[in-house]
């Protein structure tokens, strides 16, 4: 142990006091031996540091700090150069703050569009999402500042995320939803990592021996700190056994004192603790270094900033005639009510108060596009109103070319609460349908962190996604409107043409038990490419003002080089990608699967070469019966393309490996090796997993225990269906009065587990009383020890 000698100075009550918080986002001090506090707070597209009292969920105002794009609009981008740097940025903050560690970035897989926490992920695609999240690691650990990768593992849904139990078998689990971590580690090894609320095959991913000890810190070599999510943990003593070393928040020494009686008692051996405590010391040591920094933060060069790296996140998604950009005179008409109120970030723990705030329609008002005028059009919280609906149409009628903003309000995508279908509001459809009936040049411009249908597309000239861009989107908006800017954000995620054809829609969210991912490994792209399903817009795609030819490709060894040309008149930025494809394979796969890419910058008719380098693990799958990676014998195309479906070039290498496999094969699994995931029987998705899996529905006969929620309770005794009720009012009421945020976290009460009471009120409100509140429940006469 790095710390010995301090280590045997400290009480065993000193040691356990390090185990979790002072308050809500300070670590403990042992000022006696110099331990200093340190401070961890959230982000990740922003500082959201509490000005006043604090909460996890975004409710209370924080300092003002720059918000920059959230990561699903920053994974558009495809440039981990530039999210680098905005790493760098966000950790100067930081300091100027003195935040130790920023809670961030999220990396988890978008399993399905519908999660309400989309917004903060990547991608659907691990590879993508690692490279891009261990950027950021990098960008801003330079500074000195702790980065936190969250939320390990497998956290694919908000409904009944504090007890919800995800069913994954252990190939998907490694290839999709531990591979963006496993880059993240062994690329950057962030200081901290916090682990999800969720259980993974029965056991609390804080808890869980196979994910934290056997994988993270064994396998991968992990040095670093696990924190729990604020609020995530159920046994502490358990926890700290699976080298889930911080606690947070504070729980006012409740569990520090279940960690003594513990040691005491003999169920811990206190150099599981002395462990716990010399990884924590390495964090508080090598963090607060930052606290003698002196730094003085130009938020307009911020500012600036995040507005570049909107710029290169917004995807354009139709361009029919070269509507786009506007570079003349023609009379344009703005309609929608996000044009003058912007749609920029998502809401909960990640929710910046930005420095500054433009919106589109004062920005464009003051361009070079000749603004006609500007309409409402609907209500962004829903309700059709025809005057506001015709106000939008006679406007319409007499513009050249109309810009119609539309998109996701506040109440759509949050933590806690999932989305409810990936459709417009039918307010919002209503006018772009009135709109396009008058004036045949609709450009439609959306907000929204993720996914959306879209019925409109073949009736409108351009369709540009912003994403949430942060505080600088209006400005990066103009930007490419005007043309100044040539976009060059691709799709980081598919755009199904129906949300029926998510392969998960069948089985997605997990309702009370359980999650099963019967999907396995066939997560976006990897399930449209294999079965060859129509969609809205593939994976990798986007559009830009010019044009690019691919040429060349050579393949020496590992080494794989091509030329891209800009075939254009002007200069623009493409993303070139590789992806691979087993011919001839032997076990169920994906069609194709990512493996690199780069963005490179192209002036008109320049031509650069640009290399890859292919590495083993490229070609490697898991194999449950070695319980190792391994690889397939044979041929593998090695295609480059503009996307998924766009491949440009194409040649076939052979790799050494396995020649027979007996494992993951056609026999065995019929529908998986089709990938016709949807309908995968009981018997062969038990065959996937290895045992049988729970019951997917909590049993309502069944007595109220302390893992289980308010949800939960309308099912018993009056007084659960009273309390329910009653929260389920307050959240109504919030929605009624037109409080998005507050209304969307009642749903965090609902579903908060009846164990999580007594820490979140510090103790207020005791196990005791809990526990006598579900007796009554219950009816029971016996104690209740769950």
């Amino acid at each position: 142990m790095k710390y010995k000698t301090l280590i045997e100075k400290m009480t065993l009550a000193e040691k356990a006091s390090l185990m979790s918080g002072e308050n809500f986002w300070n670590t403990k001090a042992i000022e006696r031996l110099g331990v200093p506090s340190i401070m961890l707070t959230d982000g990740p597209h922003g500082l959201r540091k509490q000005a006043g009292k604090a909460d996890h969920l975004g409710l209370n105002k924080s300092v003002a700090a720059t918000c920059y794009p959230t990561a699903a609009t920053l994974a558009n981008s495809w440039d981990r150069e530039l999210i680098a740097e905005m790493g760098t940025y966000l950790a100067k903050e930081c300091i100027s703050e003195d935040v130790n560690v920023i809670l961030g970035p999220g990396l988890n897989i978008k399993r399905n569009p519908l999660g309400g926490r989309n917004f903060e992920y990547f991608s659907e695609d691990p590879y993508l999402t690692g490279e891009l999240a261990a950027a950021m690691v990098q960008g801003i650990q330079s500074q000195g500042v702790g980065a936190c990768a969250k939320h390990f593992a497998v956290n694919s849904q908000e409904h009944m995320r504090m007890t919800i139990d995800e069913i994954v078998d252990e190939r998907s689990l490694r290839e999709i939803y531990l591979e963006g971590f496993r880059k993240v580690i062994t690329q950057s090894q962030p200081k901290v990592i916090m682990s999800s609320y969720n259980k993974v095959n029965g056991t609390f991913a804080n808890e869980n021996q196979h994910l934290m000890n056997d994988i993270l810190y064994d396998e991968w070599q992990y040095k670093g700190v696990m924190v729990t999510d604020w609020g995530g943990n159920n046994d502490r003593v358990a926890g700290l056994k699976a080298k889930n070393q911080l606690e947070m928040p504070s729980t006012n020494g409740i569990t520090d004192q279940e960690i003594i009686t513990a040691v005491e008692n003999g169920q811990l051996e206190e150099s599981i603790v002395d462990d716990a405590v010399d990884h924590l010391l390495e964090l508080i040591f090598t963090s607060q270094a930052i606290n003698d920094k002196q730094i003085s933060i130009d938020y307009e060069v911020h500012h600036e900033k995040a507005v570049e790296i909107a710029k290169q996140s917004i995807v354009l998604l139709k361009n029919d005639a070269g509507i786009l950009p506007i570079a003349d005179q023609r009379k344009v008409a703005v309609i929608g009510e996000f044009a003058a109120k912007p749609r920029y970030q998502g809401a909960g723990s990640s929710l910046i108060n930005p420095t500054k705030l433009p919106n589109a329609l004062e920005v464009l008002q003051h361009s070079s596009i000749n603004i006609s005028g500007y309409a409402q059009g609907f209500k962004r919280m829903g309700g059709k109103i025809n005057g506001l609906l015709q106000e939008a149409v006679r406007l319409a009628e007499h513009a050249e070319t109309v810009l119609l903003f539309v998109g996701l309000d506040e109440s759509s995508e949050a933590e806690g609460v999932d989305r409810k279908n990936l459709r417009l509001p039918e307010n919002q459809l209503a006018v772009i349908e009135a709109v396009t009936k008058v004036n045949p040049n609709v450009v439609v411009i959306i907000a929204g962190g993720g996914v959306i249908e879209m019925p409109f597309a073949q009736k409108v000239k351009g369709i540009l996604h912003t994403y949430l861009p942060g505080q600088g989107g209006a400005e990066a908006l103009r930007e490419i409107l005007t043309g100044n800017e040539n976009p060059s954000g691709k799709t980081s995620e598919t755009f199904p043409l129906h949300y029926e054809d998510t392969p998960s829609a069948p089985f997605y969210p997990g309702k009370e038990a359980t999650a099963e991912h019967r999907e396995g490994l066939f997560i976006g792209y990897r399930y449209f490419t294999t079965v060859e399903k129509p969609v809205l817009f593939p994976f990798g795609y986007g559009l830009s003002y010019t044009t690019f030819e691919y040429q060349n490709l050579i393949i020496d060894g590992a080494t794989v080089s091509f030329d891209v040309t800009n075939t254009g008149e002007i200069a623009g930025k493409e993303i070139a990608q590789l992806y691979i494809e087993k011919k001839d394979t032997q076990i169920f796969r994906a069609k194709k699967e990512l493996k690199d890419f780069q963005k490179v910058y192209l002036k008109p008719g320049e031509t650069k070469t640009i290399t890859f380098e292919l590495d083993p693990h490229d070609f490697e799958y898991f194999g449950i019966k070695e319980n190792s990676w391994q690889t397939e014998a044979g041929q593998y195309d090695i295609q480059i393309g503009s996307s998924v479906e766009a491949i440009h070039l194409n040649e076939t290498i052979t790799i050494d490996g396995k020649q027979v496999i007996d494992e993951y094969t056609p026999n065995e699994f019929p529908d998986y090796f089709a990938g016709k995931v949807q309908q995968v029987t009981d018997h062969e998705f038990k065959e996937l997993l290895g045992y049988q899996p729970p019951e997917k529905l909590w049993d309502p006969q069944k007595p109220l225990g302390m893992n289980d929620t308010i949800a939960q309770a309308r099912y018993k005794h009056w007084l659960g269906k009273a309390t329910y009720g009653l929260v389920a009012i307050i959240r109504d009421g919030f929605m009624l009065f037109k409080n998005p945020i507050w209304s969307n976290n009642m749903y965090f009460v609902i579903n908060m587990p009846f164990r999580q009471i007594e820490r979140f009120t510090g103790g207020k409100i005791s196990n005791k009383m809990v526990k006598r509140y579900l007796k009554i429940i219950n009816k029971e006469k016996r104690n209740i020890n769950k």
